[in-house]
């Protein structure tokens, strides 16, 4: 596989959390780019229609759930892959959950459920898969971060900083696997309508300042993440690592816009 390419043919991805939202998007992008690809997620339902999705591009995949909340899921996950497959060369870690709260009333237990999914689910796949990328010598973890790991958002102090912590662990295993194969990066999105955030962003006054805020003046569609995902899941970014690359509309650029 030369560098400078995007093609994926002969990869194969797991994406964590790839069967809703930005997940899926990714996980059908990387398939067209040629990638045999692995959904993963809690409902088995979805796991299938995925996957239907994935083999309607010709490309191999399985059926498996995986919870990033259990760790033992991730690692039956990593197993059932590797005895399928013989390889991953590519995880995303997608899963995340959020919780819309004052921060004086959000209880212990609510905060450890977010950060539980969004950065110690993220840990525990790179970990697990990580592990045969650096036997391989080979691999390209891909974690999605948040415009919120940047600039704060009203009331959801926990995702918030799940998703900081998501930032720094990437930059921190970009710099352990650096000599070992393994590249690191994060996406952090913009504003994008699924199924974790719709309630609160469509017809809102909430989404309705989001808007104003975004150069380009409206919320960005699934597909326009995959982009991203795919250059870092390729030869074309062999170089590249510890990074975060915002698709975001130009969000966080914005400061006055009229």
């Amino acid at each position: 596989m030369s560098h400078g390419t995007f093609e994926l043919t002969g990869r194969v991805a797991v994406v964590m959390g790839g069967t809703t939202g930005l997940g899926k998007a990714i996980a059908l992008g990387l398939a067209e780019a040629g990638a045999d690809v692995v959904a993963g997620s809690r409902r088995m339902d979805q796991v299938e229609n995925v996957a239907a999705e994935i083999e309607a591009l010709r490309r191999r995949t399985m059926r498996v759930t995986c919870d990033v909340a259990e760790a033992r899921e991730v690692v039956a996950l990593h197993d059932a892959v590797i005895e399928e497959f013989g390889k991953v060369d590519i995880l995303v870690n997608a899963a995340g959950i959020t919780d819309k709260a004052p921060a004086e009333e959000l209880t212990e237990e609510d905060w450890e459920r977010v950060m539980n999914v969004n950065l110690t689910g993220t840990l525990r796949g790179c970990q697990v898969f990580g592990r045969s990328m650096v036997k391989a010598g080979y691999g390209r973890i891909i974690n999605i971060a948040s415009l919120s790991t940047y600039a704060s958002f009203y009331q959801v102090a926990a995702y918030s900083a799940s998703k900081a912590g998501v930032v720094s662990l990437t930059r921190s295993l970009a710099v352990e696997l650096g000599t070992k194969g393994v590249t690191v990066n994060a996406i952090a999105p913009g504003v994008f309508p699924t199924p974790l955030n719709r309630g609160i962003i469509e017809g809102t006054p909430r989404g309705e300042e989001l808007i104003q805020r975004t150069p380009m003046g409206r919320f960005g569609e699934a597909q326009e993440v995959t982009g991203a995902a795919v250059y870092l899941a390729s030869e074309a970014a062999s170089f590249v690592t510890g990074q975060v690359i915002a698709v975001d509309g130009g969000f966080l650029a914005s400061g006055v816009n009229q």
